[in-house]
């Protein structure tokens, strides 16, 4: 059978497929020095379809996960790259063909692969007690080898995770080392049950909590502090008339309010302990971080007042709206001490940022540094190639919180820029002292590059700039992994 591709903004430009499996040694640097102590791997993941789509179209968000590894040491970088071969994958890849259908819709799927898992291990590329989960958050977690990156299946730790999903954005407790995770629609397609999970640094799962939600609706990620799992939860949300009419899985009600959970991190919890504090109708994907003082919590997170995702649209019918879906790091404040029954939120700054992220040593504590893809109206962009998932992400941002000061660096007209990751310089460094690491988009010439910057320099540019021999297509979540946390890297 022929594979074609369709014609569509999805599949052309920088969007074609590449579907490319790769090592290559000794990667160019075209500009800078790599660090010298830089010693560990930057893993991150792409959407990367293995056949064309069974219905003839699809959004980006429904591709096999493509897992990429770059091995930094001594002033150098080699690349690793495979697929994460779900049970999906394996199934396709078999038949040689594509065989499910839409993203989250079941109802769409081939009958030669009903009841099976539909995950397609995208979304997340994480690291925990030497383990490498690769991770989509409508079914389990996927473990791959740290080193050579080959499949080794889904896992339910030992049987112990009694939910059906796990999430594709974990944390880790820099206190215990413990993983802390969750699942939605944890009973299955649409339903509003939630899962909380802790699993220790050996991987044994210690403990689930278990809740309802106001109404089923997508929990893309969430925060701990010392205390607490904090879960935004917002009307991005479904129902089967939708599946069975094939619309877009996901459409945003403007008619529900938000919510957030506040979920004490003990053993013994129950729904009856968990505090819900109600906002306005809002849109937000992800977080930043979270701490908590006593009773007094905050959570800053990028926040739109509509959807931000024009494939998952305002369920009114209303045609999406880039200024209501524009999102801005704001912060999120309550006090258990009282009896609120709302929370308190703020705007942090006013540039247009997602994809957050910050430290990780500091998970859970209160924070200084965060670094955010920014979109930047104020600067020129040409569409050379086609947009890398949708959106004109032009822009490296860096927010001071202790000094409220704000750095930003632009990629240029015509290149697109991929989740940071911060890299501490060692194990005690100080908070953001280090680097961030990036994958950026180089629409015209169909390219990647891998970029390296001193973390709090962001202005002054790249230190580094890397070539990456295959063009890596719109790329979701990743994190770094040092030698002193993951010794199995040496051998690599």
């Amino acid at each position: 059978m022929t594979t074609t591709f369709p014609k569509t903004p999805s599949f052309t430009g920088f969007n074609t497929p590449s579907r490319v499996e790769a090592d290559v040694q000794d990667l160019n640097v075209e500009q800078g020095t790599i660090p010298s102590d830089m010693d560990g791997a930057f893993y991150r993941v792409q959407p990367e379809h293995q056949f064309p789509p069974l219905l003839g179209d699809d959004i980006a968000f429904n591709g096999d996960g493509m897992i990429s590894m770059f091995r930094i040491r001594g002033g150098r970088c080699d690349f690793h790259q495979r697929w994460a071969k779900t049970d999906k994958w394996k199934l396709e890849n078999k038949a040689g063909r594509a065989l499910f259908g839409a993203y989250r819709n079941p109802l769409t799927d081939d009958e030669t692969v009903k009841g099976k898992i539909r995950g397609t291990a995208n979304t997340n590329a994480y690291i925990h007690g030497g383990r490498l989960y690769a991770l989509k958050e409508d079914s389990p977690a996927l473990v791959m080898d740290p080193a050579t990156l080959e499949t080794q299946g889904y896992t339910l730790f030992d049987g112990k995770m009694t939910g059906e999903t796990f999430t594709a954005h974990p944390k880790t407790d820099p206190d215990t080392g413990n993983l802390c995770g969750f699942g939605y629609a944890s009973k299955g397609v649409l339903t509003k049950d939630m899962t909380y999970y802790e699993v220790s640094p050996n991987g044994e799962l210690l403990f689930e909590i278990w809740w309802e939600n106001p109404y089923y609706c997508m929990v893309h990620d969430f925060a701990i502090t010392r205390d607490y799992a904090l879960f935004p939860v917002m009307p991005m949300t479904s129902n089967w008339e939708r599946l069975e009419a094939k619309q877009p899985h996901f459409g945003f009600d403007t008619t529900l309010p938000s919510y957030l959970a506040v979920v004490p991190r003990k053993p013994g919890t129950t729904a009856a302990d968990i505090r819900w504090f109600k906002g306005p109708t809002c849109f937000a994907g992800h977080v930043m971080n979270a701490w908590n003082e006593g009773a007094k919590i905050t959570l800053d997170l990028p926040v739109a007042a509509n959807t931000m995702m024009p494939f998952f649209p305002d369920m009114s019918g209303k045609p999406f709206d880039p200024v209501a879906g524009s999102t801005y790091l704001s912060r999120w404040t309550v006090d258990l001490s009282q009896n609120e029954e709302e929370y308190h939120a703020q705007k942090l700054s006013d540039m247009i940022g997602e994809f957050p992220k910050f430290d990780d040593r500091v998970t859970g504590r209160k924070y200084r540094y965060g670094w955010m893809v920014v979109i930047d109206p104020s600067q020129p962009v040409e569409m050379k190639g086609g947009s890398a998932g949708g959106w004109v992400m032009n822009t490296l941002g860096m927010v001071d919180l202790e000094t409220g000061t704000e750095q930003k660096y632009w990629v240029g007209p015509t290149s697109s820029i991929q989740e940071p990751c911060f890299v501490p310089r060692s194990k005690n460094a100080p908070e953001g002292d280090g680097w961030i690491v990036l994958v950026v988009n180089r629409l015209e010439s169909r390219s990647s590059d891998l970029l390296i910057f001193e973390a709090t320099q962001i202005s002054r540019g790249p230190i580094a700039t890397i070539n990456i021999p295959v063009r890596l297509r719109f790329g979701l979540h990743g994190n770094w992994a040092s030698v002193e946390d993951l010794n199995v890297l040496d051998h690599v």
